[in-house]
C-alpha cells in the first residue's frame, strides 16, 4: 500500500450559484436528511434513488428528468450523456454512487461538476482492508485488523486473535443490506469458524476496542479544492443499537479540543492522500493507551448531517459552493453540548437499557426532550413513517 498522490484538476468557469439544481444520488435515511437541508437553502434538487426506496414518499422528492426506471450507479454516465437537464451539481449519497460520481469523464464533470476526491481516493476508503492497510503505511492509530481469505485462514491464526475481536465485511454497506447486521463479535476460533460457515469470504478480523457507547467519536467536515479543511465537527455518541457492534442513536456536539489527538490524525491522514469533499470520520477512543483509534471515514454525506447544520456547520452548502468553483467560508465554530436523536432507533436502545435496569422511561423522555429529531420530521411524516414499517417487518439475524 502505498500514499495516494496528489494531482491537479482542470480549472472549470464559474457559475452562479443560485442557477444551478443539484442532483441527489442515493437513497434511504442519509439522502432524506440532504433533501432536508438542501431545501432550507432553498437550493432546487431533482433526486435518483431506488423504486422502492421510502425517500420517493417525501414531500421535497422531485425525481431526475426523463427516467422511465430507477437507475444504477453504472448507468450514470450514459444518462448524464443523454439528459435534458442541461446542468446540475452532483450529490452522491452512497458509496457506490460516489464511486460512480468520482469516475465520470472531464466532459460529464464539467457540465455536471461535483465535490469528491478521485476515485482511487474513494476506492480506498471504501475498502476497509485497503483502508486498514493505508492506516498501517502512514502508522497512524487504528485497530489490529487482519484479512481472512477462507476457513483455513482461521484455522491458521493463534486463539488469542479471536477473543474480543469483530468480523467485519470489506464493504460494511452491502453487507448491512444482504444480511442485517455491520459484523459479529466473537471470542474465540470456534466461534468465527461457525459463523463463517454462512457468510462470504474475504472478510477482515478487527480488534474490538473495549468501551461503552460513549467511547464513540466522530469527526465531520469538508476539504474544498484548494485541499483546506473549511470544517471540523466533533460529536460524542452517547446511546447506540444494537450496543456493542451498532449506529449511533443518541449524540452529542462536543469541542475538537476535545479530540485533539483524532483531529491531529485525521488531519494528517486527509492531507497525505490528498482528499476533497465532505467526510464523517469514527474513532472510538481507547482507555487502554488513552489514544483514538480510527475506524473509518465515510467519503460522503451520513445519515446525521443535519446536526452540524443545526450547530452551525453545514457541509452540504459547502460542498455546493465548491463544486461551483465559489468561494468556501471555513465554518470551525459551532454550538457544542447540543443534542441529536434518531427517535425510532433510539427507542430500540432504550428498550434494551430498560430492561438492563440501567433506564426508566422518565429518563428517556427527557434525553428525547432535549435533543434534536433527525432525519425524520413531522412537517415530513410519510419517509419516517414507511422507514419505521420497513423495520418492523425486517427479519431478525445474527
Amino acid at each position: 500500500m502505498h500514499t495516494v498522490p496528489k494531482i491537479e484538476e482542470a480549472p472549470r468557469r464559474s457559475r452562479a450559484t443560485s442557477a444551478l439544481p443539484v442532483l441527489a444520488l442515493g437513497g434511504g435515511i442519509t439522502l432524506t436528511a440532504v433533501l432536508h437541508l438542501l431545501h432550507r437553502k432553498n437550493i432546487p434538487v431533482y433526486t435518483i434513488c431506488a423504486e422502492t426506496d421510502f425517500v420517493r414518499h417525501s414531500r421535497l422528492y422531485r425525481p431526475a428528468p426523463g427516467l422511465a426506471q430507477a437507475l444504477s450507479p453504472a448507468d450514470l454516465e450514459p444518462y448524464l450523456q443523454e439528459t435534458i437537464l442541461p446542468e446540475a451539481v452532483l450529490l452522491p449519497c452512497s458509496d457506490d454512487w460516489a464511486q460512480a460520481v468520482a469516475l465520470l469523464p472531464p466532459e460529464l464533470s464539467g457540465r455536471f461538476p461535483h465535490s469528491t476526491s478521485r476515485s482511487q481516493i474513494i476506492e480506498t476508503l471504501v475498502d476497509k482492508w485497503r483502508f486498514a492497510q493505508l492506516m498501517e503505511t502512514l502508522r497512524l492509530p487504528h485497530p489490529r485488523t487482519r484479512l481472512l481469505g477462507s476457513l483455513e485462514d482461521i484455522a491458521q491464526i493463534p486463539e488469542s486473535a479471536f477473543e474480543q475481536a469483530i468480523l467485519k465485511p470489506l464493504a460494511s454497506v452491502n453487507f448491512s443490506s444482504r444480511f442485517g447486521v455491520k459484523g459479529f463479535l466473537v471470542n474465540s476460533r470456534a466461534e468465527a469458524l461457525r459463523r463463517m460457515q454462512h457468510f462470504p469470504f474475504p472478510i477482515m478480523l478487527q480488534e474490538f476496542i473495549p468501551g461503552p457507547p460513549s467511547a464513540g467519536y466522530f469527526l465531520d467536515g469538508f476539504v474544498d479544492r484548494k485541499g483546506r479543511i473549511c470544517a471540523m465537527f466533533a460529536r460524542q455518541r452517547l446511546r447506540m443499537h444494537p450496543a456493542k457492534l451498532g449506529n449511533s442513536t443518541l449524540m452529542k456536539s462536543v469541542p475538537c479540543g476535545e479530540v485533539a489527538g483524532a483531529v491531529a490524525t485525521l488531519e494528517h491522514l486527509l492531507e497525505q492522500i490528498g482528499y476533497r469533499g465532505i467526510f464523517s470520520a469514527e474513532f472510538k477512543f481507547d482507555a487502554r493507551d488513552g489514544i483514538f483509534k480510527l475506524f473509518e471515514i465515510n467519503a460522503r454525506p451520513w445519515w446525521y448531517i443535519e446536526f452540524p447544520a443545526l450547530c452551525g456547520v453545514d457541509v452540504c452548502e459547502m460542498a455546493y459552493r465548491d463544486a461551483l468553483e465559489q468561494p468556501v467560508s471555513p465554518q470551525m465554530e459551532y454550538a457544542v453540548e447540543r443534542h441529536c436523536m434518531f427517535l425510532l432507533d433510539d427507542l430500540r436502545a432504550w428498550r434494551l437499557e430498560h430492561k438492563a435496569g440501567s433506564m426508566g422511561i422518565v429518563a428517556w423522555l427527557r434525553s428525547w426532550k432535549k435533543s434534536e429529531i433527525t432525519p425524520f420530521h413531522w412537517r415530513d411524516p410519510l419517509p419516517g413513517l414507511f422507514y419505521a414499517m420497513s423495520q418492523w417487518k425486517r427479519p431478525k439475524r445474527g
